[in-house]
Formats: C-alpha cells, structure tokens, sequence
C-alpha cells in the first residue's frame, strides 16, 4: 500500500521524467483496488509498490487498447508471408 506522500513523490518523478503535467497518479477508491496512472482523467495505467529486502520500487503498467492506437500504414497491414518471385 502506498501512502499519500508516496503517491505525490511517484507522480512528481513520472511527471518530470515524461514532461507532462497532465499525468496524475489516483488513489484507489478502496484499500485492495489498484493505484491508477491517468492523463487528463483517462487511466492509462497502474503503479505497484514493491519492497524487497528492505529496498523500496515502484512499477507502473501501461494498459494500451488496440482500439485507441492509430491505423496501421498500408504497407504494414499486409499479413507477412512468402514471396513469390516470377521471372
């Protein structure tokens, strides 16, 4: 579980380290729920606190949707497969 300081620390960090203010780090609603990464109230996210042998991290996830990426070029969008060269 991480406390409010912590929350604030991470998302000062992250905010610098990805040059955005718009990220915000949300507390869970109820303790068991997750820590969510946001930008501009849109989860994009979550953080894991971590302790091991007395040293502390944090892991944040990216969740992204297929649907929310932009359309693949042409050219890419072909299934790879094998050539067939004709002389």
């Amino acid at each position: 579980m991480m406390t409010g300081a912590e929350i604030e620390r991470v998302q000062t960090y992250l905010r610098r380290l990805l040059g955005s203010d718009k990220l915000t780090i949300v507390p869970p609603l109820k303790p068991g729920f997750p820590i969510e990464v946001a930008v501009e109230g849109e989860t994009i996210g979550t953080v894991d606190k971590d302790t091991d042998d007395g040293e502390v991290s944090y892991a944040v996830t990216l969740t992204i949707l297929d649907e929310d990426l932009p359309p693949l070029p042409k050219a890419a969008a072909k299934p790879a497969g094998k050539t067939t060269r004709r002389a």
